[in-house]
């Protein structure tokens, strides 16, 4: 879209577009999310402390910068931060699939960042699975092994890239099973590449909590109980900061295809996505701004504020419902 800007932020990796999956399975996944949404909505109602409200507004913000920033990967392919293994650590898994189930949202409708026909398996394949299996993997070891600080940070790396190749062994399987690849050959492409990722996602991962569990450990138990000390205000404004320097930082981001992007375009099937049937900030831009940088900042910058704002109301809410 602008010529000589090679630095622009990336669509998220894992989001399928329209076109690559059939209606039938498009609409299979959209009944599951909204039957796990649902389900993730009741659990958290019944978990959150008023204190971690600002919590949920401010880890969406900062997750939704940080996946604009594409880290390149070995073969002129590109990854990023997901996300659900750092939110399923932060505040359990259920209110992660909610925090994540926004980005994702947020990305599909506000930046045409994935299809809308198929947004029901993007919300289950990057909010959902990656949340939960993250969960299940870093509670087990933790419970079984040892609640230290270098066991942790082992528990949340080998989580954060299980995580990611899950969500990617789930895409493959959507693919297959809407006959846009065989298995066979989409599985092994998908699991190569994100493993290569997922080493990303575990080494990011692990430097957030790492910085958590030295500046505010209490943040990490909030899943358990109402804990979170200090002024809700300074968690915000912290955590907010980072997460617009991040969006501003996503003009370093690396112009490479992401891992899906670069197996549809090795397996010949890339060509099937269809264009967005409207366009409000496409490919994290803002069309009446002319600088391509400018341009890019302010998108992100807006969807940090938006995605903080949902998160924030919504908890809110779930809040108010418990008195």
């Amino acid at each position: 879209m602008f010529e000589g800007m090679p630095f622009l932020p990336k669509p998220a990796a894992l989001h399928i577009p329209d076109g690559f999956l059939t209606p039938e399975v498009a609409a299979l996944g959209w009944l599951l999310a909204i039957v796990t949404v649902w389900y993730a909505l009741r659990k958290t109602r019944s978990q959150l402390g008023e204190r971690q409200v600002p919590v949920l507004g401010v880890l969406a913000a900062f997750i939704f910068a940080a996946q604009t920033i594409n880290f390149p990967v070995a073969g002129g392919t590109s990854g990023h931060l997901l996300g659900g293994a750092l939110a399923a650590v932060v505040l359990g898994p259920w209110a992660a699939v909610l925090v994540m189930t926004a980005v994702v949202g947020l990305q599909g409708f506000l930046f045409q960042d994935g299809g809308l026909l198929v947004m029901g398996w993007n919300i289950l394949n990057m909010a959902v699975l990656t949340s939960l299996s993250a969960w299940l993997l870093y509670s087990v070891s933790v419970r079984l092994y040892s609640t230290g600080h270098r066991a942790t940070m082992v528990a949340t790396a080998l989580a954060s890239w299980v995580s990611v190749q899950v969500g990617a062994a789930a895409t493959a399987l959507e693919l297959a099973a809407s006959g846009t690849a065989a298995l066979s050959v989409t599985l092994p492409a998908m699991l190569a590449i994100h493993a290569v990722i997922g080493l990303g996602e575990g080494a990011i991962t692990v430097s957030a909590v790492t910085l958590m569990r030295g500046a505010r450990p209490d943040l990490l138990v909030a899943v358990k109980e109402d804990t979170i000390g200090g002024r809700s205000a300074s968690i915000v404004a912290v955590g907010m900061l980072a997460a617009l320097l991040l969006a501003a930082l996503s003009l370093v981001a690396s112009p490479d295809p992401d891992g899906l992007e670069r197996v549809a375009e090795e397996l010949g099937f890339a060509s099937l996505a269809t264009s967005p049937a409207f366009e409000f900030l496409p490919d994290y831009t803002v069309p009446f701004i002319q600088n391509g940088s400018v341009s890019s900042v302010v998108a992100v910058a807006s969807g940090v504020l938006i995605v903080f704002g949902l998160l924030y109301l919504l908890g809110r809410r779930l809040r108010r419902d418990t008195r």
